[in-house]
């Protein structure tokens, strides 16, 4: 009977071994290889809703570069130089898009007399990689990107990053590593990726309960070398004395706005805050370009490094004199 009861016990434990093997298996390819969106649809989306400027792509001042990134691949790179500066901005798309979607914003920086630089995260574009780590590995080929930024320009660079989404934490995950930039813009940026993976789960799925995250991060940490837990924007914003703008929309349901007032109450020196009434998730440009502009103006302005602020006051000065 003893012997029955422990091959029975030994059968289910063997079972429960197995659906939570495939379980996690399963929850963490989700993670690792999200779907992402077409990139003909992302580039006929940004053009039919004249984000994109075929004709000013065409002529602005540009070089394509793939850079070395130490996580053993390259990433795409574009710079865009329309001005004579050595002022410059660093632009991270979100999760799902690509460095079409930035375009949009190094033409806004463009008017304010910045150049840039666009590229790919990992797994997405032209960039390599096989998995998406949600700003873990990301922020290493961001590193990569500022260095040959650096090498280009030289030691007269001005630079700032701006990022949406999962670009946003990239980018305030890059600032927590090594706070050398001049300004960092976070768009939307979640505040902790298993807290927001979590509310997803919750809201958009049967899921209810933080175990299904569990299994996903152990796999994630067994398949691709880290674990979620340590992707935290929230506790990379205490590290950066750099200015810091966050922006979020309040209506955004996916990455709530409460993350990035978090980020904003928990940031030391220099920072500010925009919260849009308007806009979905990832729409705070597109619903209110005109405001949007005129914020990060301000900030750029506020913080001494607006080069179009400069050139417009150095005119007015010479006017009155």
């Amino acid at each position: 009977m003893r012997r029955r009861i422990l091959q029975v016990s030994a059968a289910i434990s063997s079972t429960f071994t197995l659906l939570a093997t495939a379980a996690g298996i399963l929850a963490s390819n989700r993670l690792m290889y999200v779907k992402k969106k077409d990139e003909e649809l992302i580039l006929e989306r940004e053009t039919s809703a004249k984000r994109y400027d075929e004709v000013w792509y065409a002529n602005v001042k540009k070089e394509e570069r793939w850079i070395e990134s130490e996580n053993g691949y390259n990433v795409h790179a574009i710079f865009l130089e329309p001005h004579d500066t050595d002022h410059y901005v660093i632009i991270c798309h979100g999760v799902t898009e690509t460095k079409v979607n930035s375009f949009k914003y190094a033409r806004m920086f463009e008017e304010l007399g910045y150049n840039s630089v666009v590229y790919d995260h990992r797994r997405h574009g032209g960039s390599g990689g096989k998995t998406t780590s949600f700003g873990h590995y990301e922020k290493f080929d961001l590193k990569a990107v500022v260095d040959m930024l650096k090498e280009h320009v030289g030691p007269k660079l001005v630079f700032g990053i701006h990022g949406e989404s999962m670009g946003a934490a990239t980018t305030l995950l890059y600032g927590g590593m090594r706070d050398d930039a001049a300004f960092y813009i976070s768009d939307c940026g979640y505040s902790d990726i298993s807290e927001q993976i979590l509310h997803v789960m919750q809201t958009t799925t049967p899921l209810k309960t933080p175990l299904a995250l569990k299994l996903a991060g152990f796999f994630m940490k067994l398949r691709d070398g880290y674990h979620i837990s340590t992707v935290s924007p929230r506790e990379a914003v205490k590290l950066i004395e750099k200015p810091v703008l966050f922006i979020h929309s309040l209506p955004d349901d996916f990455v709530l706005p409460e993350m990035s007032i978090e980020m904003h109450g928990i940031k030391k020196g220099p920072k500010s805050l925009k919260l849009f009434d308007k806009g979905a998730h990832a729409q705070s440009f597109n619903e209110n370009p005109v405001e949007y502009k005129e914020t990060v103006s301000e900030f750029l302005n506020n913080h001494g490094v607006n080069p179009a602020g400069k050139n417009k006051d150095s005119a007015l000065t010479a006017a009155l004199k």
